[in-house]
């Protein structure tokens, strides 16, 4: 007869190998981060930046097998759980893919651009957010 401690192996062993347990985990962080984030600092209305963001990030964990992390970032943004339609957000940051790129998060083609961009050496100039709302202000 099994003892409980073969049986909690042969557990975990079925759940990892089926990639249940990593989902399970994440859940349980993203209720607990959802159970503790306390209801009364309303959190700022997502802003059309911050929501372009969240999801190059999103992708970018996705892709390298962080889920716990993109769950987390998920539960904590009140980013839609469904991720944006990856033609949407290279079409909204007007950036054009050929084939390579559409294997790799669109997160790493724009860093891939700066980094390899043949300019002579010069910052490249930021502006803010169109709408000025990127999120949470620090408390003065």
């Amino acid at each position: 007869m099994a003892t409980i401690t073969e049986l909690k192996c042969a557990v975990r062993e079925t759940l990892e190998s089926r990639g249940v347990l990593g989902q399970l985990k994440a859940r349980i962080r993203a209720e607990v981060f959802g159970a503790l984030d306390d209801q009364r600092d309303q959190r700022p209305s997502l802003s059309h930046e911050n929501l372009l963001i969240n999801e190059l990030i999103r992708e970018y964990l996705e892709f390298n097998k962080y889920r716990y992390a993109a769950s987390v970032l998920t539960a904590e943004s009140g980013q839609p759980q469904v991720p944006l339609d990856r033609q949407f957000l290279a079409s909204e940051l007007r950036v054009a893919e050929d084939m390579s790129s559409k294997s790799v998060p669109l997160l790493y083609g724009l860093v891939s651009h700066f980094l390899n961009s043949g300019d002579d050496g010069r910052k490249v100039f930021l502006r803010g957010p169109a709408g000025g709302n990127t999120g949470p202000k620090a408390d003065s």
